[in-house]
């Protein structure tokens, strides 16, 4: 896992997608209720949850089909863990776990200092021994990535 704030940045990804632009649109919109803002955050997670998880590793598994054994791919990853940075990465937990229902969950807590402008971790609560996991971090609220990076650097 690269864990240095340069690697961290090498394997940050835009997703630019008409259906996502769309639906941010409308969650940008003052008169856009509380209800449908959440269900239109979990369906933009969904979404992004395949273009998060696109290379992640697959082996191939003999599996016995109602015709056939066959060879067929399946996640070779290990564990995955979610890591929303509170409070607003909560938001998307539900939206990774409908792609990804076996993943663990843990928590990042930071925040901006006023006089610093650093974040700063108040609360790092992640499954037992990590290393080995696939981490997706879930932050929405990217402004210049400064918590993002600091936590994929604290993982």
């Amino acid at each position: 896992m690269q864990t240095t704030k340069e690697a961290s940045m090498s394997e940050v990804h835009q997703i630019a997608h008409p259906l996502i632009a769309s639906k941010l649109t409308r969650m940008r919109n003052e008169n856009t209720p509380t209800g449908e803002f959440r269900s239109l955050l979990h369906q933009i997670t969904t979404l992004m949850a395949f273009e998060a998880t696109r290379d992640l590793p697959t082996e191939q598994i003999t599996v016995k089909t109602p015709v056939a054994c066959a060879e067929f791919p399946t996640l070779a990853c290990g564990r995955v863990t979610l890591a929303p940075i509170l409070r607003a990465g909560v938001g998307m937990v539900e939206g990774m776990l409908a792609v990804l229902p076996d993943a663990s969950v843990g928590y990042i807590g930071m925040y901006r200092d006023e006089e610093s402008l650093q974040p700063v971790e108040y609360l790092c609560k992640l499954p037992a021994d990590i290393s080995a996991d696939t981490v997706i971090v879930l932050d929405p609220m990217l402004a210049t990535g400064g918590s993002a990076i600091d936590a994929v650097s604290t993982l």
